[in-house]
């Protein structure tokens, strides 16, 4: 992606309507600012770009909830309207990726990034946008909280790629353990595609698996290679944006794994039934998340593709009733 034209379309569609004079005004800035940032000839800091979000009329608070997909009426701690907390923020989302690992992803000096992330410098809008993809691989779902994707011409056709391989993963779960196999070395050896092959992998039936492929076309994720299939465009899915069909997909593969429970496979299963402090599930909570965001952190860095595998994270306070 190229972050630089990102930024300009970005700060072009938050402006509006309205003239780059006149919008440059209304930000306190007494040149023509806006037609600096929109040119590329200078960019704002991510600082200023959230003073810009907030004079646009957007709410800070709802944006980042609306990210970290907090229920409804809850906050998010992170403090957008500072250097420091925006360097948390960043922080935050790296989990534990090392500096120079995240130097390397963003292709900036691992001096410049560490810098960043302490709050002793502050990243450019563009390099606020590289950050925040490298550590999170969610950018596009990000801008989404505050303006729609498809307006912006640099992001337009990935966000229409995401949201489909969201219907994907909602439609045909199996879907993305079909890519997975695609990417395993043994599918690479093969000479052409061998209808079953998957299925086989995976243990499901053949007409699932020619499902899944067909969408996986439809949608680019996969792609021809003579008579084999290669995989396409790399997308971290998120499916949580909606709650109903995100409950559906975390049910199916709850089922899956209770089948192999109880077809006695091998696999870590296990339980631990407690009671505890408010304070302390909580604590517990977060550790889980922190879990997951760091194990898809590893996910994302593996090499090479050998296997395949379902975590399946379940904490829930069991005298608790639905609302």
């Amino acid at each position: 992606m190229d972050y630089e034209r990102l930024a300009s379309e970005l700060l072009r569609a938050l402006r509006g309507k309205r003239s780059q004079t006149a919008f440059s005004k209304r930000l306190g800035y007494r040149s023509n600012v806006a037609y600096a940032w929109e040119s590329g000839r200078a960019w704002p800091t991510a600082l200023d770009f959230f003073a810009i979000l907030e004079r646009s009329g957007r709410k800070l608070e709802t944006v980042l909830a609306a990210f970290f997909r907090l229920p409804a009426g809850a906050s998010a701690t992170a403090d957008l309207r500072s250097a420091r907390g925006i360097a948390a923020f960043l922080d935050d989302l790296r989990g534990q990726t090392a500096v120079i690992d995240l130097a390397r992803a963003t292709k900036r000096s691992r001096f410049a990034v560490a810098r960043w992330l302490k709050g002793d410098a502050e990243p450019r809008l563009p390099d606020f946008l590289r950050l925040l993809e490298c550590a999170s691989l969610r950018l596009l779902d990000f801008l989404a909280c505050f303006i729609e994707p498809s307006t912006l011409p640099s992001a337009a056709k990935l966000w229409r790629e995401l949201e489909t391989a969201r219907r994907a993963a909602y439609e045909l779960p199996w879907s993305h353990a079909v890519l997975r196999v695609i990417e395993l070395p043994e599918y690479r050896q093969l000479r052409a595609h061998e209808p079953g092959f998957v299925a086989q992998r995976l243990g499901i039936s053949q007409e699932e698996e020619q499902r899944c492929i067909t969408l996986l076309l439809e949608t680019g994720q996969l792609k021809k290679q003579g008579k084999r299939l290669i995989p396409g465009a790399a997308l971290t899915v998120d499916t949580r944006g909606d709650p109903a069909r995100s409950r559906a997909a975390k049910a199916f593969w709850t089922r899956v794994s209770l089948g192999r429970i109880e077809s006695g496979a091998a696999g870590t299963f296990s339980y631990n039934l407690f009671s505890v402090s408010r304070a302390d599930l909580e604590r517990i909570r977060e550790l889980h998340l922190a879990y997951f965001r760091e194990l898809r952190r590893i996910v994302a860095a593996s090499e090479p593709a050998e296997c395949i595998a379902l975590a399946n994270v379940h904490l829930v306070e069991l005298d608790a009733r639905a609302g």
